[in-house]
């Protein structure tokens, strides 16, 4: 199937009941490979991610010369079982002299640009789609150049493509604005342990997806790194010193992809569904999404490891929340809040303009398609009001709802929810999911064909 065709349309599904195990975790996998190339001695990861974006890290890692060995597993999928990276340590650098292609892959470009910026041994050349090149860089750029590195331009300022010189020298402080993304946090705190002196971080509040923040933290605590916080993530002290490998290092299932199948049990009155192997542990903030939904009126049991969703006969009720923390869930919420009983309000969506597509207007293009009246406020707020009337698109589903995804993958899976609740919904472009989860309408597809038993008999992990 080409990219251009739209999937066939996805028929109405009845309740159902499912046990996914989402595949691994991309903030956790991109994180987990740089580290791992930092560190002192061999990493490997368990159970991660294969998918676009994974990929263009790993091959990143090997053109600035990381020995990395891919372990596939043996069903002939072609995914990765383990992947072992061979770490530089403090006694070498990365290979520079090189050109790295990030395609639209954001976790790779920012992390990646500043690894250069202090780590390598001579200049990177960055560059990414065209929709790459429209993302923000510049404030991450900035402040590599205050640590020491030099930036070169070479097309639009501010934009990739750019050739970053690594420092020579390099400072032990940096501060950082209200930025339009945490990965340029995040990115500054994981070279920090490799800096000579360490690297004492000021940033200004509210701090940007700061659940991002600290779960990169989480990461490198893991990996050995030793830190300091002061007020609400205001000042970060990250001491000197590298990486420790763990040896071994578990992926979590990517709890930003549960938000689908969770979403997709609470709109459909009687289903049941579990995500295993994700629980109240999991580093990943998206694993809250399913108190969101216990919010609005499903049944919740979130155990250490396991994560149950019951969809309510009486439906959903709409909420009034802030999905700072969780911002690539709140599209999952957005969608979700089709079907549920009165207004919703979704805010600290201001980092939703700045991803794969304007996701705040790309939403409310969408979802007004099924009757929504959907008003964007401050660039940061999405107010959505489902429609009531029987004749809506929403309830009539005779003729079909074309949606377009954007070339964003979570555009094209968050949607997915309301074609299975509505039924006689094309989702076109839907190979863009490629991204974080290629094997996602096989997955999904396969959990609404679960049918629920007229009479069931006890629900593990419920």
């Amino acid at each position: 199937m080409s990219a251009a065709q739209p999937k066939p349309v996805i028929p109405k599904a009845t309740a159902f009941r499912a046990s996914v195990t989402t595949p691994g975790s991309k903030s956790l996998t991109n994180r987990a490979m740089l580290l791992a190339a930092l560190a002192d001695e061999a990493t490997t990861l368990t159970a991660p991610l294969t998918a676009q974006d994974t990929e263009v890290m790993a091959t990143a890692l090997l053109s600035l010369g990381i020995l990395l060995e891919i372990h596939d597993r043996d069903d002939g999928t072609g995914e990765w079982e383990r992947l072992t990276i061979h770490g530089i340590g403090s006694d070498r650098r990365l290979q520079g002299n090189v050109t790295l292609d990030l395609c639209n892959a954001g976790t790779a470009t920012r992390f990646l640009t500043a690894a250069a910026g202090v780590c390598a041994d001579s200049p990177v050349t960055i560059d990414g789609n065209p929709r790459m090149r429209q993302r923000p860089i510049a404030v991450l750029a900035n402040a590599l150049t205050h640590l020491g590195a030099t930036i070169e331009y070479l097309d639009q300022p501010d934009h990739l493509p750019l050739r970053i010189h690594p420092a020579s020298t390099i400072k032990r402080a940096a501060h950082l604005p209200c930025t339009q993304s945490s990965q340029f946090i995040s990115a500054l705190l994981m070279i920090a342990p490799c800096l000579p002196d360490g690297l004492t971080l000021t940033l200004d509040p509210p701090v940007t997806s700061a659940s991002y923040v600290g779960m990169t933290l989480s990461l490198m605590e893991r990996f050995g790194a030793r830190f300091e916080v002061e007020g609400p993530l205001t000042t970060i002290s990250v001491a000197p010193g590298g990486y420790t490998s763990p040896g071994t290092f578990a992926i979590e299932p990517d709890a930003s992809s549960a938000t689908y199948f969770l979403a997709a049990a609470a709109v459909i009155p009687e289903s049941v569904c579990t995500i295993e192997n994700l629980g109240r542990g999991s580093l990943q903030p998206d694993a809250g999404f399913a108190d969101v939904l216990a919010q609005m009126g499903a049944g919740l049991t979130f155990g250490s490891d396991f994560i149950t969703v019951l969809g309510p006969k009486a439906g959903l009720t709409g909420i009034d929340i802030d999905m700072a923390h969780m911002p690539d869930a709140a599209m999952t919420l957005a969608v979700t809040a089709l079907f549920a009983k009165g207004e919703t309000v979704i805010r600290g969506l201001a980092t939703l303009q700045h991803k794969e597509t304007d996701r705040l207007h790309a939403l409310k293009t969408e979802l007004a398609k099924f009757g929504a009246n959907v008003e964007i406020e401050d660039n940061e707020i999405l107010v959505i009001e489902p429609p009531t009337s029987p004749d809506a698109p929403l309830f009539d589903n005779s003729v079909p709802i074309e949606v377009d995804t954007y070339d964003d993958h979570r555009m094209a899976m968050a949607f997915a929810v309301a074609a299975a609740a509505r039924g006689n919904v094309i989702i076109r472009d839907p190979d863009c999911v490629n991204k974080t989860y290629p094997t996602f309408w096989h997955d999904f597809l396969s959990a609404l064909d679960r049918r629920q038993p007229s009479s069931p008999g006890p629900s593990p992990r419920i």
